[in-house]
């Protein structure tokens, strides 16, 4: 058999449960090729080309490789992106991609750096922050890149320039496994067969930024096929002090015949990221400078993963992998010391103006998956079953020091003295998840899902120091989390679904680790002790519909709505600048998502509105002295119907793409959300309201030189809007002339996280076959 025979016979098997049910259903339609932004509902949309016949689109119902499920029997409105959406505009992150395109998703800029933005999707949150309540799974290649200690999601860590697809799943599939409470986002990375040839991308412009990105893709033998991609960029920064040293490199080789696919993949990374944290309002005469400064995270990161499938019939698939992954994290940090001025029990006035706070997160994580794909009937009906099992392990060490320190005139820190050591703790997680999903076609209409997952998870703390001993404990948490769907396709063009799911989030060690009311700590610097919280639940409905009327237009609308229980809050302690996570009873997440793309001549339209309406469901306390409608304690009461602080209520996207010429084409993307509370605003009765909402315009344009060589240019923020995407409510501690250190006299304000002026880059793309 020929090499071209073989590889067709494979994929033949590779589909044939995917024609199959697609068939049925009797849908055959055309569509757009070239996407430029993620459609409707999740099929790929496109700049202005020639029709032709699209290819399935097959959403994974499970993390791992597998057959999956055409879009038309998946009950949930997942969105999909692919390479030539990101790689046609150009953004510098991922983040801002997903923030400009895709319905329900908002970034917030907390850290004051480009490659750590907070991402919600409808209203869950995958941040790199430790400590921030995380609701969002995130895989590649079917790895959870959600670090264990603290579930962050570290987005310079990822291969953008190396990603193939994303499919963002809403809801609490439980498949997914934990913490997916309102989502999960599933990466797959390119492969020499599928991505051949190479290129070289080469761009610079605004502060000083300078990138340089190489893959290389292609087949050797009957039988293999290989993929590389490396990524350097240097960045200083809009503001005065957030400059980025990004270095990313990716691999994988793979051995493919008629019945089997191997791989083994591999990357890391190493980032240097300044940040320029969030700042007063008084200070936004010069929205570039640093609160105080400096701040550096530091991301090293390096990871294996092998991975298979094998079809023993057509009718009988196996698919697993197995990973490695070692992560080091540093975070140097500068505070300014919240209790200066105050006097100690002998009398002793603390005049101490700051500190220098160095702590350290190493995680070495391994792990493996092993599912089945069973397809056939019961009965009459078609039956698609599949059985899954994972495990994952991981251990991790955390240190934290601080360092006496003082501020200079331009509020940089001055060490005084050495570090002292904080916290040595030690953590180990263990995750052991088994999962079935059911596809049941009970006509050629009608589509029945059945899933669920039963987890246990544990997490094991204990205190390398001989200091603290209250760090020492063992938790272990446990759930079946069921879900249903049903769909049904009244017409080829036309499906509507409704779903009810759930999922758990079993709480962080560094929640564990900072639960008591009586030892408060401010985190992520030190632990103290570790009572036990209750896990979060997630309960989800959603129903919706999509279609495609016509060869070049799609469409999607669904409404949702979750609630979660023991949802775990960061509560400042009264009377002190700590605080520690407590389960503050149920908050809900519900709203509706609107969509539609088409092509029209050379214009393409794509158009999408998320109204999310995220509230507090219960009761509860919290110390908040910056918030003005505090009581004399500094407590104020958060009361069902209040909203969650950092989750915009509405937002609209709309992208334009403009066919000028053959080799020409320019495109804008036009976004407005609404505005957001500040955190410590919980209650809403914060003096200051709410943090404005904004529109940004952002253009970009390409033209073809040759064949292979391509000039582009990007433009954000086209009308230099002074805007913030994130606030917190806080004490000023820089009050004296010209914003210098003024202790005694703090004063409560507003802090917010502002968005980058306008910026402008040009780029070189050349590709070679």
């Amino acid at each position: 058999m020929s090499t071209t025979e073989r590889e067709a016979s494979a994929g033949a098997r590779r589909s044939y449960a995917v024609l199959g049910a697609w068939l049925t259903l009797g849908v055959l339609c055309a569509d757009a090729s070239r996407a430029a932004t993620a459609d409707a509902g999740g099929e790929p949309q496109g700049a202005p080309t020639p029709l032709v016949l699209p290819g399935v689109v097959v959403v994974g119902t499970t993390p791992l490789l597998g057959i999956g499920t055409p879009l038309a029997q998946v009950p949930a409105n997942v969105q999909t992106v692919r390479a030539q959406d990101i790689e046609t505009q150009h953004r510098e992150t991922l983040t801002d991609f997903f923030a400009a395109n895709l319905p329900g998703v908002s970034v917030e800029d907390a850290q004051g750096n480009p490659f750590q933005m907070n991402l919600s999707y409808r209203g869950f949150t995958a941040s790199p922050v430790l400590g921030t309540p995380q609701g969002l799974s995130v895989f590649l290649d079917g790895v959870r890149v959600n670090e264990p200690f603290g579930d962050v999601v570290n987005w310079d860590l990822i291969p953008s320039g190396a990603i193939d697809k994303i499919q963002l799943i809403p809801g609490s599939n439980p498949v997914y496994g934990l913490n997916t409470l309102g989502g999960a986002i599933a990466i797959t990375t390119k492969n020499g067969r599928t991505s051949p040839g190479g290129s070289v991308d080469l761009s610079g412009g605004s502060w000083g930024r300078k990138s340089a990105q190489f893959e290389q893709g292609g087949v050797f033998g009957p039988h293999f096929d290989y993929y590389a991609n490396a990524n350097v960029t240097n960045d200083n920064g809009w503001a005065d002090h957030n400059a980025s040293r990004v270095r990313q490199a990716f691999g994988k080789l793979r051995y493919t015949d008629d019945d089997t696919t191997l791989s083994i993949s591999g990357g890391g990374a190493d980032n240097s990221l300044y940040g320029s944290q969030t700042i007063p309002r008084s200070f936004l005469d010069n929205p570039k400078q640093a609160y105080t400064f400096p701040d550096l995270n530091r991301n090293s990161v390096g990871y294996l993963t092998l991975s298979g499938e094998h079809f023993f019939t057509d009718n009988v698939e196996l698919s697993g992998n197995a990973y490695y992954r070692h992560l080091r994290n540093e975070n140097t940090s500068s505070n300014n010391n919240a209790n200066y001025g105050s006097i100690d029990e002998n009398g002793n006035v603390d005049t101490l103006e700051g500190s220098n706070v160095d702590s350290v997160v190493t995680t070495e994580r391994f792990g493996a998956s092993l599912q089945l794909t069973l397809l056939g009937k019961l009965g009459s009906i078609g039956s698609q079953l599949v059985a899954g099992v994972a495990a994952d392990f991981a251990n991790s060490h955390y240190v934290s020091s601080s360092q006496n320190a003082s501020f200079t005139s331009d509020r940089a820190t001055v060490g005084i003295g050495n570090f002292s050591q904080q916290t040595d703790a030690k953590t180990r997680n263990v995750n052991y998840g088994l999962y079935l999903n059911e596809t049941l076609t009970l006509t050629p209409q009608w589509t029945l899902t059945l899933s669920g997952r039963y987890d246990w998870s544990s997490a094991r703390i204990g205190d390398e120091s001989g200091m603290q001993p209250l760090l020492d404990g063992y938790h272990t948490f446990s759930r079946f989390n069921p879900a249903v769907g049903l769909n049904w396709n009244p017409l080829p063009a036309l499906t509507i679904y409704a779903a009810y799911n759930e999922g758990m989030r079993a709480p962080t060690a560094i929640e564990l680790a900072c639960a008591d009311p009586a030892a408060p700590c401010s985190l992520p610097n030190n632990f103290v002790a570790d009572p036990a919280l209750q896990a979060v639940v997630s309960k989800t409905f959603e129903a919706g519909a999509r279609g495609h009327p016509g060869a070049a237009t799609t469409w999607s609308a669904a409404a949702f709505s979750t609630t979660l229980s023991n949802d775990i809050e960061f509560v400042s302690a009264a009377g002190s600048t700590q605080g520690y996570f407590q389960n503050v009873g149920k908050t809900r997440r519900q709203g509706i998502e609107l969509a539609g793309h088409t092509v029209w001549g050379p214009v393409g339209i794509g158009l999408n509105y998320s109204y999310v309406n995220a509230t507090y469901r219960s009761t509860w306390t919290e110390h908040s002295p910056a918030n003005s409608s505090a009581d004399a304690n500094g407590v104020v009461t958060v009361r069902p119907g209040d909203h969650v602080p950092g989750i915009p209520t509405h937002a609209v996207k709309l992208r334009l793409d403009y066919a000028a010429t053959a080799k020409w084409s320019i495109g804008t993307n036009i976004t407005w959300r609404s505005g957001v509370y500040a955190q410590g605003d919980e209650n809403n009765q914060d003096i200051n309201g709410k943090i404005a909402g904004y529109v940004l315009v952002d253009l970009d344009t390409r033209y073809r030189i040759t064949k292979r060589l391509e000039i582009y240019a990007n433009v954000t923020n086209l009308f230099d809007r002074r805007y913030a995407s994130f606030g917190v409510l806080g004490q000023n501690f820089f009050n004296g002339p010209g914003h210098t250190f003024d202790g005694a006299n703090p004063v409560n304000e507003q802090f917010v996280g502002p968005g980058a002026p306008r910026g402008f880059w040009v780029g070189l793309h050349y590709a070679w076959d």
